[in-house]
């Protein structure tokens, strides 16, 4: 049963119940004994070439919209999103249809997701992996790394900056690359000051879970160069991706308009235009 929201602010709540949960994990598996079941290297740098459509360039195809496509089967704003989720199978055919990198929702007390729904997209697929949780420690960290993941999501709004550039450090040493994620302007300056090389920009506010797509423009016209810009949240269509890229923004995070539809590979074929 999903926990009642503490004074309407979810993403508080979500953090205190990932303390508890991340308390449990940790006690029962210590960050050492898990560390030593890494198999495969983070592919950090890999994640980062694929969202500035490097990878294509070398390779001499023509830019294409670069679409890290989600896998998850609940959103707070909207309840269940699958009955028959199989993140395995989302993530192949999201893979077929052309997306640049997988994100993979792991937080299991708001959006049914498990640290294995990651694990088993890893044995399906061979794109850059993303793990998409409320990460607050450096054990959800050595978790993504054994898990399979390439990148990890940092929420500026989540942590302090102390934190923030702490767990930033410790994903550069594990070799994951990290998208930090913003609200605001204020917030992709701090993302920034922390050294972030790829800020998410969320259009969905995480307290009251609003979307307000004009957040994009925002950021975007304040955005420095050099870093790899992604727009998450609220795209529907191919003319969002039209006008987000021309505003500055070099890959889209996309999740409920293609995990709701009845072929998730078809739904990512048609918003591209393909």
């Amino acid at each position: 049963m999903t926990p009642a929201v503490q004074h309407g602010d979810l993403l508080a709540t979500i953090v205190a119940a990932t303390r508890r949960i991340v308390d449990v994990r940790e006690a029962a598996r210590p960050a050492a004994a898990l560390a030593r079941h890494q198999t495969r290297e983070p592919r950090g740098e890999a994640f980062e070439s694929a969202l500035r459509g490097t990878e294509d360039a070398n390779r001499g195809l023509p830019q294409r919209a670069r679409i890290i496509a989600e896998c998850k089967r609940r959103s707070p704003s909207r309840g269940i999103l699958r009955q028959d989720y199989h993140p395995a199978a989302h993530a192949r055919a999201y893979a077929d249809a052309g997306a640049v990198a997988i994100s993979v929702l792991t937080e299991p007390t708001f959006f049914d997701g498990d640290p294995q729904h990651l694990r088993d997209v890893r044995a399906a697929v061979d794109l850059p992996l993303l793990r998409k949780d409320f990460i607050i420690s450096e054990y959800q960290l050595i978790e993504a790394a054994v898990l399979g993941a390439d990148a990890a999501l940092l929420i500026v709004s989540a942590l302090d900056q102390a934190d923030l550039t702490a767990l930033m450090q410790a994903a550069g040493r594990l070799g994951l690359s990290v998208l930090v994620e913003a609200h605001s302007v204020e917030e992709m300056e701090r993302a920034v000051d922390a050294g972030a090389r790829i800020i998410g920009v969320n259009s969905r506010n995480l307290r009251t879970l609003e979307v307000d797509m004009a957040v994009l423009d925002a950021v975007a016209a304040r955005l420095p160069e050099g870093v790899t810009a992604v727009a998450e949240s609220g795209i529907r269509s191919a003319s969002d991706l039209t006008r987000l890229s021309s505003a500055g923004y070099h890959a889209f995070l996309v999740g409920e308009r293609l995990i709701a539809q009845p072929d998730p590979g078809r739904a990512l074929r048609e918003l591209c235009g393909r």
